[in-house]
């Protein structure tokens, strides 16, 4: 059931990073050299950083569950 929930809470937490994301690259983007992007072009970046990040975190999270 705890599975189910952490779903659940993981919609939210994608909109509110993909938020993030948009308004901290419009804040460094001068700084990086970047041009800041919009709300629809963070989703699709957030979509990829989690494609990247939940495989390593799955990884290292079965690790320690292991010992």
């Amino acid at each position: 059931m705890r599975d189910f929930f952490g779903v659940l809470a993981a919609g939210p937490v994608f909109f509110v990073s993909a938020w993030l994301l948009m308004v901290f690259a419009g804040i460094v983007g001068a700084d990086v050299g970047i041009r800041p992007f919009g709300y629809l072009t963070s989703m699709v970046l957030t979509i990829g950083l989690w494609l990247v990040v939940a495989p390593a975190m799955g990884a290292v999270a079965g690790s320690r569950r292991r010992r």
